[in-house]
């Protein structure tokens, strides 16, 4: 991260583009050097004074966020952080994602009122960690056909457990298509989104993938074909009933930083498997899946951990190998492989 953290802010809104600016003023490691009204101001003023990083809102005229990101995007990369409203705007802020910002943070309102504060330290941390992010276009574009699966042994493995938080839509989507539809395992996973998010991210998911991608409910059954992912404000584990294993939702742990937690996915999966989990960890902020690799690990199962060249965030992922917990270090494109080669 640079020393000082030079930001734009874009929003249609005199109100947010103020307290946004104070609220980054906060932090002595960042500099607002300047604010846009839109998407074509701010094409502008990026050209003419090179920010470091963006806060953008959805919503504008003349050119929408989602229009800036690629236009932005398509000139040079830099990290950009969506701020939204999801009520209004959950296709609009997967498309900006898609397009290649590298995180989004949610108003509270639809009006700009003092409840912005509110986001004050999560939009300061985000900003820091896009900060850092390496400055590239979105990951390659998603293979039209899932891999092959090759079968050289008999299967180690009985699910697969992900943890992915800051750039994880996007990693997901080069990820999850390649794996083939008689996958013999199914894949839980965790992504770090705020509620009204997932269940429209797994649809879309869905729609690449030749794997059934669905928001985890209630009693689901656990099988191969499967692709789970934790609904945003609830915890994923598994619960056995007779010779089947169900899905769980939980409030409970309600210690945990991120609700769902790649820890507590983790630690079910390893308590419910035993030694036949492959846990894998992937671009994101702080140490989420640390502590879930660790019992892994104790119960004799496999980390792969993503490498540093291909995060957006190279912090989930680096708490595990600085732990000593990781198996593997892989980059993105090679990663489905590599789940294949490890099952």
């Amino acid at each position: 991260m640079p020393e000082l953290v030079r930001v734009l802010v874009v929003d249609d809104s005199a109100y947010v583009r103020k307290v946004v600016t104070q609220m980054l003023g906060r932090s002595p490691f960042i500099d607002v050097i300047g604010t846009a009204r839109d998407g074509e101001e701010a094409l502008e003023i990026v050209a003419e004074r090179d920010p470091h990083v963006i806060t953008c809102d959805l919503n504008m005229p003349n050119m929408d966020g989602v229009s800036f990101v690629r236009a932005q995007m398509a000139r040079k990369a830099i990290p950009i952080v969506i701020i939204s409203i999801a009520e209004a705007a959950g296709e609009q802020v997967l498309a900006a994602l898609d397009a290649g910002a590298v995180d989004f943070i949610q108003k509270p309102t639809a009006l700009a009122t003092e409840r912005l504060m509110d986001i004050a330290d999560e939009l300061v941390e985000k900003v820091k960690a896009a900060a850092a992010a390496p400055r590239r276009a979105t990951p390659s574009a998603v293979p039209s056909t899932p891999l092959p699966l090759v079968r050289t042994a008999a299967v180690t493995v009985d699910i697969v457990v992900m943890g992915i938080s800051t750039g994880g839509p996007q990693g997901l989507k080069v990820i999850i298509p390649q794996l083939p539809a008689d996958l013999p395992v199914p894949v839980a996973l965790v992504m770090h989104m705020p509620i009204g998010y997932t269940e429209l991210y797994a649809q879309k998911l869905n729609d690449i993938s030749a794997l059934h991608v669905v928001e985890a409910s209630e009693g689901q059954v656990v099988e191969p074909g499967m692709v789970f992912i934790a609904p945003a404000g609830r915890h994923l584990s598994f619960v056995k009933s007779g010779g089947t294993v169900l899905t769980h939702l939980d409030l409970r742990p309600l210690d945990t930083p991120h609700r769902p937690s790649v820890d507590a996915l983790f630690q079910s999966a390893a308590e419910t498997y035993g030694d036949r989990v492959l846990g894998v960890v992937m671009t994101g902020m702080g140490s989420d899946g640390r502590d879930g690799a660790a019992w892994i690990k104790a119960r004799g199962g496999c980390i792969l951990t993503e490498s540093e060249e291909t995060c957006v965030v190279y912090g989930m992922p680096r708490s595990v190998v600085e732990a000593g917990l990781s198996d593997a270090v892989v980059p993105l494109s090679r990663m489905a492989r590599e789940i294949m080669e490890r099952i």
